[in-house]
């Protein structure tokens, strides 16, 4: 028994799968085996992976057919015969030390069921303001603590570049397939049950991104499945108390549509937080929009921030903070 099954798709990624799979066999930790899931390739994907069957012993490749990610992905899940499951993508580069470090935290801290890593995308030319500022952003939540925080801002790990323990399925379930980003539903699905995630704060992924990447063309990556997967995991968080009102920053028609996702779900609203003066005054489906000032009064709101400008979060928080609110006890931040 191996003590890493790395679980790989594949799907006509010839012109990427070589680079990937020389950063495989490049591991200094050496334990492990490689599950490919040729998911109905067209081109010589099959041939590239069978030239490097040859030389290493390690790699298992299934051949079930067209299936789609999801159930490739669980295909790999139900084959592999390790404790500890590593996501990998044909289009990615494992740094040399990437298993190893992250075998070495898992087995140190028995508590952390995921260890996930900093990851950096490639080429820089085909890099666009939002993703960089989602990697700077994804790179600086690295502790358990802030992963609990932020799970609602975004996806917080590249999902290339998890290691989690297969026993974590037990409690949560495989890949779900549907409308949503299969692997943000399973981190919502882990953290709901307890698991704890954490991050090791050095990059082991290089995050290839392309104009053809999957989360750029499939509708299950749009913003609104991400919306709607949020508010549907949200709803469910004993940390949102029931008995408190609600207050919802931002009154913007873009943030007033993805909050409602929430509210149809019995979390109304107390009032808007809003800083431009034209909606500040106004009533909104019958509440207010108040400044932020309004939020210093004896019974504090739950806060619930929806706005996500470059740099808002950080002022909204430092605000927050300022009025005597503190993360997750008085307030979240919401993609």
């Amino acid at each position: 028994m191996p003590a890493v099954s790395i679980i790989m798709p594949v799907f006509n990624a010839a012109t990427t799968l070589d680079e990937c799979l020389r950063s495989i066999k490049a591991q200094t930790f050496t334990d492990f085996e490689t599950i490919i899931i040729n998911d109905g390739s067209s081109d010589h994907s099959t041939q590239i992976i069978e030239q490097y069957q040859q030389t290493d012993s390690r790699i298992k490749l299934l051949q079930p057919g067209r299936q789609g990610l999801v159930s490739a992905l669980n295909t790999g899940i139900l084959h592999s015969t390790s404790p500890l499951l590593a996501r990998m993508d044909a289009d990615d580069i494992m740094h040399p030390e990437r298993l190893r470090l992250q075998v070495d935290y898992l087995s140190n801290n028995p508590e952390t069921g995921l260890i996930a890593s900093q990851a950096q995308l490639f080429p820089e030319i085909n890099i666009k303001q939002g993703y960089q500022e989602y990697m700077k952003w994804q790179n600086s939540c690295l502790t358990h603590k802030q992963i609990s925080t932020q799970i609602y801002v975004e996806s917080p790990f590249a999902h290339p570049s998890v290691m989690f323990r297969k026993s974590a399925l037990d409690i949560t379930g495989m890949y779900k397939e549907g409308n949503f980003p299969e692997d943000y539903d399973l981190w919502l699905r882990m953290f709901h049950a307890g698991v704890r995630m954490e991050k090791l704060d050095q990059y082991l992924l290089e995050w290839r991104d392309s104009t053809s990447r999957t989360s750029r063309v499939d509708s299950r990556y749009s913003r609104y499945a991400f919306d709607q997967l949020r508010a549907k995991y949200l709803a469910m968080d004993n940390r949102i108390p029931h008995d408190r009102a609600v207050a919802y920053w931002g009154a913007g028609r873009k943030t007033r549509l993805r909050a409602q996702l929430l509210i149809k779900q019995g979390f109304s609203v107390a009032a808007w937080i809003d800083v431009n003066p034209d909606k500040i005054g106004n009533l909104i489906n019958g509440s207010p929009v108040h400044a932020p000032e309004w939020l210093q009064q004896k019974e504090k709101p739950y806060v619930l921030n929806y706005v996500n400008n470059y740099g808002a979060r950080e002022e909204i928080e430092k605000c927050l903070l300022e009025y005597g609110y503190r993360p997750v006890r008085d307030y979240l931040m919401v993609g």
